[in-house]
């Protein structure tokens, strides 16, 4: 028969109170603390988080809905959330909704239904209808890379400056001389494509060279779409002498089209990737990259969705964090 709270206090001598100010996070005594936890362990004693859900109507779960699970950029980020959580004595629960809108709204509604106390979500639906209902039950929203405004401003978001990141990158290769630039950015409707090509259109702009549309190449975040777009670059966009990738998966589908079609970097093209300083350092040359702060984006997303749980937090908040561009040796001057 599994421990109670009672075999606790008849093993330790304290009383109820004490032991449930334990188990509730309470500060006390270091005598009566180092107790419990013997007792605790001697015991086998686990909490029934079930019952003390039912009891407090919470769950002490937090549901998490990702567009793909095998994007290493989300991977990245939830792990750092998990971790947080876990830490604070919450459970996760992550939903894969493979980018797809019913998908992404099932997935809501399942967690809601298992009571969860909190919802992070990377959002793929543009309209939020997903969240409405999490919405209309007080249910803490937490948004990740992409902010909703037909939300109403009910939502907390963590985010990359994107417009800064993909004008940084932009502004390097114009440095080096180069004007005709391609750019591999996401589905039109994705918030961080939008910003990424607004920032590469404000780079240019500001060097005096008017964008032109055959150089912009729209992908789908995937190793696929950036081996099909930048194939496309190579054969349709005359005179391009450099590239920016805005994500980590089109950009190992860039460098491999490159390899195939024996494209050499940065002899032929001046390449800036995305996202992964592992990839920068395996690929010859090594990768110029524009570095997204991972851990610091789980990190605040963690800790804001605590500071609504406690109270501490009741208004929704942005916080936007900057990339870094890591030079590698994979961009060089143009030669005239």
């Amino acid at each position: 028969m599994a421990a109670t709270i009672k075999d606790i206090a008849r093993e330790t001598g304290l009383s109820l109170a004490t032991i449930s100010k334990y188990l509730n996070g309470g500060v006390l005594r270091e005598k009566n603390r180092a107790a419990i936890e013997r007792a605790i362990e001697k015991l086998d004693y686990h909490v029934n988080e079930y019952a003390r859900g039912l009891k407090s109507n919470r769950s002490r779960t937090v549901g998490v809905v990702i567009p793909e699970l095998s994007n290493l950029f989300v991977t990245q980020i939830i792990s750092v959330v998990e971790g947080v959580l876990q830490e604070q004595g919450y459970s996760v629960v992550i939903c894969d909704c493979r980018t797809d809108e019913e998908r992404e709204c099932r997935a809501v509604r399942f967690l809601l239904d298992k009571r969860v106390d909190g919802i992070i979500n990377m959002p793929v639906c543009a309209d939020g209808r997903h969240l409405r209902p999490a919405v209309e039950r007080g249910i803490p929203i937490l948004l990740l890379d992409r902010p909703l405004d037909a939300l109403g401003g009910v939502a907390s978001c963590v985010l990359l400056n994107n417009e800064n990141a993909a004008r940084m990158a932009t502004r390097r290769l114009l440095e080096l001389g180069h004007r005709r630039i391609g750019i591999l950015v996401g589905p039109k409707d994705i918030y961080t494509s939008r910003m990424r090509l607004k920032g590469y259109r404000a780079a240019l702009e500001e060097y005096g060279v008017t964008p032109a549309e055959e150089l912009i190449a729209y992908g789908d975040y995937t190793l696929e779409g950036g081996h099909r777009q930048i194939c496309r670059l190579l054969e349709e966009a005359e005179g391009m002498t450099a590239a920016f990738v805005t994500n980590y998966e089109m950009t190992l589908g860039t460098l491999i089209a490159l390899n195939e079609r024996g494209v050499r970097i940065p002899q032929e093209l001046s390449l800036i990737g995305f996202d992964n300083m592992d990839l920068s350092r395996v690929a010859r040359p090594p990768l110029t990259i524009v570095s997204q702060p991972l851990e610091e984006i789980g990190l605040q997303a963690a800790r804001l969705m605590l500071e609504r749980f406690s109270g501490e937090r009741t208004a929704p908040v942005t916080v936007a964090l900057s990339a870094s561009l890591q030079e590698g040796k994979s961009t060089r001057r143009r030669r005239t």
